[in-house]
């Protein structure tokens, strides 16, 4: 076969390889997230305190997502990364599907943790796959877009599970987003490509792989990712706090149905927060070329921004006010997810892609997802006596600061960036 030929198939592999992947990512955060725009209904019909929620939301599905990723991780780097993502999506979604026919707070919370054991599986052999398939100068753009899956499938959960509720009660949206994705596990394991590991950027794989506590030590002792998988954890503590309560939000302070917050709150997430993601990714690759602390100081530039605007959105006194206010925040928060990523890899050796992939999301999922919505939750109980049904944006504001901590740590990582970075060839 020529080399033009060669080129040219490759080429082809890896859109179509990042193609699927993203909406596998789509299908993990409509069957992640699905339940921030049920909580209201799924609290009053099992009478459930926000506490409660907020554990279902975020430590219950986290804990296991975030531990297991670590171990699928290292699995992944010695083994076949389409077949693991394959079997991945099929469990995720078969527990997002039982989810519907929970009776209790147990119930709902073993299905999640279903969910999570399941979701482990998807980002770190993702993230690897996509770092063998794009060179460095490419990787923070194709993994912006593969980040797509998050505003999307958030969008599209919101949506579905908004009309779905309305329409037919929020059993039912388990059901309807939870089936599709046993299908396209099927797809995955039968159309995607394994990419020989450092194929894009001409690496000999030396088939030896480092444990999992020999890169976390690799990893630790380089003081660019210290800072950055902090400020990513803390980012995240923002993100999934107003992701998971923002619709309760809407719900008790301003009267909205859950389909209108799934049609305009999901249309605020999915293309601003697209955009975002996007727009970060190009942004860091552009400037980053450069001069790579621009990597993740295009990110802490962001952060700094969004703050007013977060104190505008939860200080609204209408709807369209709160609505209109979120879409800064929710573009300017995306930054960080191409970068943070995309510069993990560009640190690590090749057969510990993976597994520093899951280190980063388990930092990301702990502090993130497993703190963000439970905190909210907890400071708004606390706050109840004093502000009754309005203790939620109390709670949500404060909480929106935590993204001027996050700031400094990128601004600190920026500064190490190019003294870690692995060199190519």
């Amino acid at each position: 076969m020529s080399s033009a030929s060669q080129s040219d198939k490759i080429y082809s592999a890896r859109h179509y390889a990042l193609g699927i992947l993203v909406v596998v990512y789509t299908f993990n955060f409509i069957d992640r997230q699905i339940l921030s725009i049920l909580l209201e209904p799924v609290k009053a019909d099992l009478g459930l305190s926000d506490t409660a929620m907020g554990m279902l939301t975020g430590f219950a599905f986290a804990m296991f997502y975030a531990t297991l990723g670590i171990p699928i991780a290292r699995y992944a780097d010695r083994s076949n990364r389409r077949n693991l993502i394959a079997l991945a999506l099929g469990i995720w979604s078969f527990f997002t599907a039982l989810s519907g026919v929970a009776q209790n707070f147990w119930h709902l919370l073993a299905a999640r943790i279903g969910v999570g054991v399941g979701e482990a599986g998807c980002s770190p052999p993702a993230h690897s796959m996509i770092a063998d398939y794009y060179p460095a100068e490419q990787r923070a753009t194709a993994l912006g877009i593969y980040s797509l899956g998050i505003p999307i499938g958030i969008m599209f959960g919101l949506f579905a599970g908004g009309w779905i509720n309305e329409l037919f009660g929020w059993r039912m949206a388990f059901f309807v987003v939870g089936l599709p994705g046993i299908i396209l596990a099927l797809v995955v394991r039968f159309t995607l490509a394994e990419p020989p590991r450092g194929l894009a950027e001409g690496r000999a794989d030396s088939g030896a792989q480092p444990s999992i506590g020999e890169t976390l030590t690799y990893l630790w002792q380089k003081k660019s990712f210290r800072h950055m998988s902090v400020a990513a954890g803390l980012t995240a503590f923002v993100g999934y706090g107003f992701v998971t309560w923002a619709p309760a939000f809407l719900i008790r302070s301003f009267g909205m149905s859950t389909g209108e917050i799934g049609t305009w709150f999901g249309l605020v997430l999915g293309i601003p927060g697209g955009i975002g993601i996007v727009m970060g990714g190009w942004l860091a690759d552009k400037f980053g070329a450069n001069d790579p602390k621009w990597y993740l100081w295009t990110t802490a530039i962001a952060l700094i921004l969004v703050t007013p605007f977060n104190v505008i959105v939860y200080l609204a006194t209408d709807s369209t006010m709160a609505l209109l206010g979120m879409i800064i925040p929710v573009l300017l928060g995306q930054f960080y997810q191409a970068t943070t990523f995309s510069q993990t890899q560009g640190i690590s050796e090749l057969r510990m892609r993976a597994v520093a992939a899951g280190i980063l999301l388990f930092i990301i999922n702990i502090i993130g997802l497993g703190f963000g919505p439970q905190v909210v939750g907890v400071i708004s109980d606390i706050l109840s006596e004093r502000y009754g049904t309005e203790s939620l944006r109390y709670a949500l504001l404060l909480c929106s600061l935590v993204n001027i901590w996050a700031g400094v740590h990128y601004f600190i990582a920026g500064r190490h960036l190019k003294d870690d970075l692995v060199a190519e060839g």
